[in-house]
């Protein structure tokens, strides 16, 4: 059976995945969501306003969308279907996109139900990203049989019955 630490492990794995795929795909077609689409393209547009040092560089609001799109869909993918080293660096890169936009949020004034969701998501990345990096604990059975010379731990309330 699976331990609880494993179990937690994957359906956050699973729900996050999940979330940044749908995300993902929202900021890079409108064939989900029409609305939703055109609300992203309006903030990315808003977001490089904010930050002029971006247009300097050669940056638009359609590549600084499709960059992030594609950066949540891939590490959905990832964290969604890869068991692994790749599901934490994917958590990690996720976790890097979310506090990005959050500071994009900030820089253009947001209110807080615009950006609620993506305070969740990324204290639930972080949680994950804190369990999986968490070492396993050994099972009672093994604690129980032996010390590291191989002698067996004695209980002084148990008799050894022979």
């Amino acid at each position: 059976m699976a331990s609880p630490r494993t179990i937690t492990i994957v359906a956050l794995s699973m729900a996050l995945g999940l979330f940044f795929v749908f995300m993902g795909t929202i900021k890079l077609t409108p064939r989900l969501s029409k609305d939703a689409y055109g609300e992203m393209k309006r903030a990315y547009k808003s977001y490089l306003k904010a930050l002029p040092g971006l247009k300097k560089l050669g940056i638009s609001a359609v590549f600084l969308r499709k960059t992030i799109g594609s950066l949540e869909l891939a590490c959905g993918i990832v964290l969604t279907l890869v068991p692994g080293r790749p599901r934490d660096v994917a958590n990690f890169l996720l976790l890097l996109l979310v506090l990005i936009v959050l500071f994009f949020h900030q820089l253009v004034g947001d209110p807080l139900k615009r950006y609620a969701h993506a305070l969740v998501f990324g204290i639930l990345l972080t949680c994950r990203l804190l369990i999986s990096r968490q070492p396993e604990e050994e099972s009672q059975d093994k604690k129980s049989t032996g010390d590291e010379n191989g002698d067996l731990q004695r209980d002084p309330r148990k008799m050894k019955v022979s």
